[in-house]
């Protein structure tokens, strides 16, 4: 594994949109928040004159100049000769990020049974994959097989890594302490810092849901304006982008909409199920991968359309406050699309419209996610760029 910093030739690819900045830059900022802006035009635009920069960020032509020489220095910029143009007067010299020249470590800790890791160019390719067995640990013997993985991956690196980016389930806050994952068994771990000293390289920990919607929106196609990404896999939770920034909450607990009772034991007549948060009739039980599996099992495809039908329209009943209040665009729906695209997703959409007020409920649209089973590897990787770069 080689640091940040050696420069080596690579691709240009302009990705995505950038998320919009949530805090103010302060003075004492302002070079690394000009560089971050630099770098994000680069990374989203692909290659582009000084001129190009200046104009796209607002700063000036000298300090972009100085900004683009200190990030070649670094290794992270290179210019790509002469842009070919019929005008009179002296060619404009592109310049492009090397995107192809460094790599990161994304780990993907939402499955129960393994930890999945991956090692990944800044534009969302996958590399090199490799998973460790759970086999039931949790607490310190997680956090230690979380350690192997990340250090088997950055062994097996083969260009500079700019740092790793994990996406874990439970309540996490923006300094990568978890503050809460009960089937992890972590509580108020500064998962980030411990990971950051024993590896020697930047650690960025967030909610696995959060990263998905990080990846969909870098690297997939959801809609900036107003997107809910909706995580279906061992439980259920939700990442919200609004106007281009990700949604958070006072608690770090904005999305967790798997922990919203939908079946009420005195007016629905089915059984509200036992939940692993303590509670009963939550979503989760009834729209987890393995609660959805359960309840087709042995099914004729019509009555399996049936149970599905039913589960969407109480995934729909928790979803249109949700909409209706954030006036959201669209709900990506992230899991086994044998289960949630097609009636169940049908079912969800339709309850919220009949939820809804027609201006807000007629045009939202619900679909499946675009980045498939490396959605929170991408988003891991998202993590990384905003935190290191800037980029997002």
């Amino acid at each position: 594994m080689t640091t940040v910093g050696q420069p080596r030739v690579g691709g240009t690819r302009g990705v995505g949109r950038a998320l919009r900045p949530t805090a103010k830059a302060l003075p004492e900022h302002a070079r690394a928040h000009n560089r971050s802006m630099v770098l994000a035009h680069l990374f989203h635009e692909g290659p582009s004159s000084r001129a190009d920069v200046a104009r796209s960020t607002g700063l000036t032509r000298v300090t972009v100049s100085g900004l683009v020489a200190d990030l070649m220095a670094e290794g992270l910029v290179t210019e790509l000769g002469v842009r070919s143009e019929g005008k009179v007067g002296k060619p404009a010299t592109l310049v492009g990020m090397q995107t192809e020249a460094f790599q990161i470590i994304a780990v993907d800790l939402t499955d129960d049974h393994r930890m999945l890791g991956a090692v990944m160019s800044l534009v969302g390719g996958v590399v090199k994959r490799h998973s460790l067995p759970l086999e039931g640990r949790t607490g310190d013997d997680a956090v230690q097989l979380l350690e192997d993985l990340c250090r088997e991956l950055l062994a097996a690196a083969d260009r500079p890594v700019v740092g790793v980016g994990i996406a874990s389930p439970g309540v996490i806050d923006t300094d990568g302490r978890v503050v809460q994952a009960p089937n992890r068994g972590w509580y108020d771990l500064p998962l980030a810092e411990l990971l950051s000293q024993r590896l020697d390289v930047a650690v960025h920990v967030a909610n696995d849901a959060n990263t998905r919607a990080l990846g969909e929106f870098t690297y997939g196609d959801a809609a900036g304006s107003g997107s809910m990404i909706v995580t279906v896999g061992q439980g259920v939770g939700a990442g919200i982008v609004v106007d281009g920034a990700l949604v958070v909450g006072r608690h770090h607990a904005a999305g967790e909409i798997g922990h919203v009772t939908v079946v009420d034991e005195t007016a629905d007549g089915e059984q509200p199920a036992d939940c692993a948060c303590g509670r009963r009739g939550c979503l989760e039980t009834l729209l987890s991968v393995p609660a959805l599996r359960r309840r087709v099992a042995g099914l004729s495809d019509e009555d399996s359309d049936a149970a599905l039908a039913s589960v969407g329209r109480r995934l729909g009943i928790a979803l249109a406050p949700v909409v209706s209040a954030l006036d959201l665009a669209e709900v990506v729906l992230a899991g086994p699309s044998e289960l949630l695209d097609g009636a169940l997703r049908e079912s969800a959409l339709a309850t919220v419209r009949t939820r809804t007020m027609p201006v807000i409920g007629q045009e939202l649209a619900m679909r499946m996610g675009s980045l498939d089973e490396d959605g929170a590897l991408a988003g891991a990787a998202v993590l990384v760029l905003s935190g290191q770069l800037g980029v997002s």
